[in-house]
């Protein structure tokens, strides 16, 4: 006890020596610290000119290019959506294949889109119907001032061209699920590529890149019909030529349903899709003017909700049962419908083209099965038939309320021009590839899946099919 007494004492002058030091030393790292923030909190001799010459202005084009930035990468999320729910609504068996051309779709989407695709589609001085490509260089898209896009296009080069290259993927994936479970992985690959690179650059030109549709008065602000009509007619080519699935359309008209194999996850994607949208639409406004990308928010949520509800209860009336992936495709088929005028349209017209939408998605997809047109997702119903509506509803005083600058008739030129455009590319591209390496997977693969065919691995290898 007696050693033990001056070990104690030892040991707690020790720690409270150490404690002072330490507090001491302490203190002076949080000094150090907050010096070290304030200096970097200081404002750059650059921010501090550009705010002289510009004013406020310049916090408004700050603010403009993280929002562009940010709606690039709900857009991006898309993609995941877009994995998700071609998943869930096709067989288990053919989940990797599915997953894996919506991997390479946005891989390939982003490098063509740098390489041609960009410049292609934004040539700048423009009016006509063709412009070259090239890839995109250091110059011209950088900046911390307006002299990229003044107000209107309020961004720096670099944050147009990311957003722009995410819509561009789009038009690939749409046909990914089109064509789902007997398409061949290359010749996938092949078209989606061609359409991506050279196909949509070149319609989107004659629009966005100021070309001749442009010229005419044709109005699409985010879509309709330059992205998902587009991906929907050049869907619709691919399987007019790669037929429908095995076991699909039976003697005597009688249609088998091939079922998806997991609705939480078609579920899911249609929720990120949903959410995605509002950086679709809402980035489209190409600024952070504070009132429009509101009104697009607003517009974007009341028509896919029109289009979930009318969906919901037009597809129970005739089919006599609750039908998720109806439900589900009338949420999308609303955001479709609305992306040609989600910045035009009044609030209440919104709702109508959703309620519309959301009714024609469920008929055109019933209409193709008869027709023995086999689309595993409803792509072609979704994106081209309410791509092509939602373009028209725009032309119509009805919807745009009155505004004499927008005509059914110019709507409706701009709207066929582009579909039968990426009909016939994609017809002769598949054309093409058929030919020259074949398009469909042969019957024991399909049979057994593209899984196993096509990759050599399951997703799902610890669980038994299901005889039901």
């Amino acid at each position: 006890m007696k050693i033990l007494k001056p070990l104690i004492f030892t040991a707690i002058t020790l720690l409270a020596g150490f404690s002072f030091a330490t507090h001491g030393f302490a203190q002076a790292e949080v000094a150090d610290a907050a010096s070290a923030i304030a200096e970097a909190a200081a404002p750059d001799e650059d921010y501090l000119a550009l705010k002289a010459k510009y004013g406020e202005t310049f916090d408004f084009f700050t603010i403009s290019v993280l929002w562009t930035l940010i709606a690039a990468g709900l857009v991006f999320i898309m993609h995941l959506g877009f994995a998700t729910l071609e998943s869930g609504l096709t067989q288990s068996k053919n989940t990797v294949n599915i997953l894996f051309k919506n991997v390479f779709v946005i891989c390939m989407g982003l490098l063509v889109y740098a390489v041609w695709g960009f410049n292609a589609m934004y040539p700048g001085d423009f009016g006509g119907w063709f412009a070259a490509g090239s890839p995109i260089t250091m110059a011209s898209y950088g900046g911390t001032d307006f002299s990229y896009g003044g107000t209107a296009l309020c961004m720096t080069g670099w944050a147009d061209f990311i957003f722009q290259a995410m819509f561009a993927a789009t038009a690939a994936t749409i046909i990914s699920g089109a064509v789902a479970e007997r398409i061949k992985l290359g010749s996938f690959m092949v078209i989606g590529t061609l359409l991506v690179m050279f196909a949509y650059p070149l319609s989107g030109s004659w629009k966005w890149g100021g070309g001749w549709l442009d010229r005419m008065g044709f109005y699409d602000f985010a879509g309709s019909t330059l992205v998902h009509a587009f991906g929907g007619f050049a869907a619709l080519a691919a399987v007019l030529v790669l037929g429908a699935r095995k076991g699909k359309f039976l003697e005597g008209g009688t249609i088998r349903p091939i079922l998806g194999h997991s609705m939480p996850l078609a579920t899911m994607g249609v929720f990120l899709l949903f959410l995605g949208w509002f950086g679709f639409n809402g980035g489209s406004v190409l600024s952070a003017n504070p009132e429009a990308v509101s009104y697009v928010f607003v517009t974007t949520a009341l028509a896919a909700a029109a289009g979930g509800f009318s969906s919901i209860f037009f597809s129970w009336g005739l089919l006599k049962k609750p039908d998720l992936s109806m439900a589900l495709n009338g949420i999308l088929a609303g955001l479709v419908g609305i992306t040609a005028g989600a910045d035009s349209v009044t609030l209440w017209s919104a709702v109508i083209i959703g309620l519309i939408a959301g009714v024609l998605v469920v008929i055109s997809i019933l209409f193709f099965d008869k027709i023995k047109i086999d689309d595993p997702v409803g792509a072609i119903s979704v994106h081209g038939v309410c791509g092509v509506f939602g373009t028209l509803a725009v032309g119509l005083p009805f919807f745009n309320g009155g505004n004499e600058d927008l005509s059914f008739f110019t709507q409706l030129i701009g709207t066929a021009s582009i579909s039968i455009f990426a009909f016939v590319f994609s017809f002769v591209v598949c054309l093409i590839v058929k030919a020259v390496m074949g398009i469909r997977v042969s019957a024991e693969e399909e049979s057994e899946g593209l899984d196993i065919g096509e990759h050599g691995q399951e997703a799902y290898p610890d669980f038994s099919p299901s005889s039901r």
